[in-house]
């Protein structure tokens, strides 16, 4: 199953719901959709910096990530950046394929 990283950061209003419902209830809500569309949380950790809240979770597609983004982008409660992550199988199978590239200006 594709595995991401996220990193949420909060809107104004994000920030008052978080404020108001704290930091639990927002693990479990987004575990709840996560596993309601067949996924997983692997990790949930809240931050100090750019960004206030890094996930790590899988789910069956790619798809499903893109609907996961769309709904909480729509909320209006926070903005949200998915990096697909890799295992070091995967980079060795994608490292023995046959590319062909012209570079731009060649």
């Amino acid at each position: 199953m594709p595995k991401y990283l996220v990193k949420v950061s909060y809107s104004a209003e994000g920030t008052r719901g978080l404020l108001r419902d704290g930091g639990r209830n927002r693990r479990k809500a987004v575990s709840t959709m996560v596993e309601g569309l067949g996924g997983e949380v692997e990790a949930f950790y809240y931050a100090m910096g750019e960004d206030d809240l890094y996930i790590i979770l899988t789910l069956p597609s790619n798809a499903d990530m893109v609907a996961v983004s769309m709904a909480v982008v729509a909320s209006g409660g926070a903005t949200f950046n998915t990096v697909m992550l890799l295992t070091p199988e995967e980079i060795d199978e994608a490292s023995v394929k046959a590319v062909s590239y012209r570079p731009p200006g060649s």
